[in-house]
């Protein structure tokens, strides 16, 4: 049986409705936005020649992923945003969002 497109749009807002936990929706876009960035460049970019976005390494989506688990998962996110900022000229602007803040990133 095909699952409809709004079964699929529920289901994706409800999981990140409860991700959000209780952070307000203002500051989880913050989050979601930058993730998505980072993401969406390491797709389209990574080890690409002359790319318009340069992903260097230990500088990628796949980076953020290969810390599922660990205990110091927030300051390695930065670190690893703060590498794609570095290079790409762009400190100050994807790099701004803090994943170590406790009162924002607790649940």
């Amino acid at each position: 049986m095909a699952i409809k497109k709004s079964e699929i749009y529920s289901s994706l807002w409800k999981s990140c409705d409860e991700l959000r936990g209780g952070m307000d929706a203002s500051q989880y876009k913050d989050y979601v936005l930058v993730l998505l960035f980072v993401k969406y460049v390491s797709d389209k970019y990574a080890g690409q020649k002359d790319a318009m976005v340069e992903v260097p390494k230990g500088g990628s989506f796949a980076d953020v992923v290969a810390l599922k688990g660990n205990k110091e998962i927030g300051d390695k996110i930065n670190k690893i945003i703060a590498k794609l900022a570095e290079v790409n000229n762009l400190k100050g602007v994807i790099d701004q969002t803090d994943f170590n803040d406790p009162p924002r990133t607790s649940g």
